[in-house]
């Protein structure tokens, strides 16, 4: 394989001087007209946006990418301040439904260059080989049209990228990463010493966060803020690890750039470009290709905005299939209180993980199954956890100046894929004038016992650490589906290199086309599927055939 460098030069890139970003290389980067016929338009610029304009950039392509948000500079938009930093999130209107609505719009939404991991943990587990087959190996869910040996090249080439901190990884597929683990802090502390008690494997990682100098990359400085986006740029996002190389390749990033429509001839029945609104006037861009990366409830809503003569139900619907299976991840947080001091905010949120609930357990009156990282929120979120229990007044104050004694710890339960959690259009409009998104949300009984039992054993972790109170409030975390690769249309939108069944030259490469997701935070599988998808297109036709 060849070094990190010559695959992916961001990290070089940086000023020597220890300024955060590469203002040159944005001011000079390639432009091109409307008019212009580009090989490829890709709408968002997060996780799956950017790694494919990164790979085709270098593959000789004219690219542009889109995003309806701005583009990012850590010296001046991000703060040490959680309350600050709630413009990173989509807060764009949406409609939520269901017996379990989603809140949407914090910890599963992305705005801007760089997407939802520029406020991500840093957290980048792999999907576990079984996380591909849960059909046929527990009987729910769906099987992938790929396995975990189609991407492994592709998760090993993306952690060397970011690069990935972490221990020997003893679980699915066991491998070791790029970087030593990071020094743990007093919530890892505590999560091992548990563990420990318990007889519980604990591993201390991964994450994609710098533990060393990378390029001209500063090192973790445990500063506590990862969720408020990295300003000294240790933590990895697309905005710093994948951008810039586009860049260098002859990319063009087009910021507050909202995609209202993708054009199909309709004699063709090909993808012509894409409509989007910048400054206030509507614009047309050019594309011989084009890439949705909008992520899992934007992606849906704009092949459903798109409908058009030839595909009157959205483009990709004529089986009904945009939209549906969409999945989140149940993410209940449960804290303890300990005598000592614990300070969980000094060190990145999750500094140590088991796995060791991952796989369906045949004693289990439940199939799949979680896994268990240490969190740490800050003083807003945490009094969000206090709240929740009921405490108000002199109550809440008294828990708020306890802080600096609570450990956290935090599930990701795999919540199975239903064609009823979906997004439709809702009758609500935006400030463009287009319909809204609305996502309807239901738990199975599969669903709500995942989290009673990983509620459980986190409790068990603290109390075996000597926590004397614990406490739980339930969450979700990480949407993935809505738009899934399948073997053929009537079961899905794209196939396994990820192109429409509908449409030859269209693409989505985000997170929506996971047919699964695993206990795994998503971000480096979406990543490494649009890598992939990036690989095999560049190997073939640019015009799709």
């Amino acid at each position: 394989m060849s070094s990190v460098r010559d695959r992916n030069e961001s990290a070089w890139l940086l000023p020597a001087d220890g300024a955060r970003t590469n203002h040159r290389l944005r001011h000079d980067m390639r432009r091109f007209d409307d008019t212009d016929e580009v090989d490829l338009v890709v709408v968002g610029c997060g996780a799956g946006g950017s790694t494919m304009i990164q790979r085709l950039a270098r593959a000789g392509w004219r690219v542009v990418a889109l995003d309806a948000g701005p583009f990012w500079d850590p010296d001046t938009d991000w703060v040490s301040d959680e309350a600050g930093s709630h413009h990173l999130y989509w807060t764009e209107p949406r409609v939520i439904s269901g017996s379990d609505p989603v809140p949407l719009g914090s910890n599963n939404s992305g705005r801007g260059v760089g997407g939802s991991m520029v406020h991500y943990a840093g957290y980048t587990p792999r999907f576990h080989p079984s996380d591909f087959e849960t059909y046929t190996r527990d009987g729910v869910g769906a099987d992938w049209p790929i396995d975990y040996a189609d991407l492994k090249p592709y998760y090993e080439a993306i952690e060397e990228e970011l690069p990935v901190a972490g221990e020997e990884w003893p679980w699915g597929d066991p491998h070791s990463y790029p970087y030593r683990p990071h020094p743990v802090g007093g919530n890892g502390e505590i999560f091992l010493r548990g563990a420990e008690k318990l007889g519980v494997t604990a591993k201390v990682g991964p994450v994609a966060i710098v533990n060393g100098r990378f390029g001209n990359r500063a090192h973790c400085i445990y500063r506590g803020f990862c969720l408020q986006g990295c300003k000294v740029n240790a933590k990895a996002s697309p905005l710093i690890t994948h951008i810039p190389d586009a860049l260098a390749h002859g990319a063009e990033v087009r910021a507050n750039a909202m995609v209202t429509k993708i054009e199909v001839d309709e004699r063709t029945g090909r993808a012509t470009g894409v409509h989007y609104v910048r400054d206030g006037v509507s614009r047309f861009q050019r594309a011989a290709m084009v890439a949705v990366a909008g992520y899992s409830i934007e992606t849906p809503r704009l092949l459903l905005n798109s409908a058009c003569d030839r595909f009157p139900d959205g483009i990709g619907n004529d089986f009904d299939q945009v939209g549906r299976y969409l999945m989140v991840q149940g993410a209940p947080q449960t804290a303890g209180r300990f005598d000592a001091e614990v300070r969980m905010y000094k060190a990145p949120p999750p500094e140590v993980s088991t796995e060791a609930f991952y796989e369906t357990d045949p004693s289990k009156p439940y199939q799949r199954g979680f896994s268990i990282q240490t969190v740490s929120p800050l003083p807003i979120t945490w009094a969000e956890h206090i709240a929740a229990q009921g405490h108000w007044g002199s109550d809440l104050r008294e828990y708020m100046s306890d802080y600096v004694h609570w450990s956290c710890l935090g599930a990701l339960c795999e919540f199975l894929a239903q064609p009823d959690n979906r997004v439709t259009l809702s009758d609500e409009k935006d400030r463009h004038g287009l319909p809204v998104a609305h996502f309807s949300y239901s738990q199975c009984d599969n669903d709500t016992q995942l989290m009673k039992a990983a509620q459980s054993v986190m409790e068990d972790i603290l109390h075996a650490a000597g926590a004397d109170e614990v406490i739980t409030i339930d969450r979700y975390a990480h949407l993935v589906g809505g738009a899934r690769m399948a073997a053929d249309e009537q079961h899905g939108v794209v196939d396994a290199d990820c192109r429409t069944f509908a449409v030859p030259n269209l693409y989505i490469t985000d997170g929506s086309v996971l047919p699964t997701q695993g206990s795994a935070n998503p971000a480096l599988t979406i990543m490494s599927v649009a890598a992939r998808a990036a690989d095999r297109l560049a190997r073939g036709a640019r015009n799709g055939a």
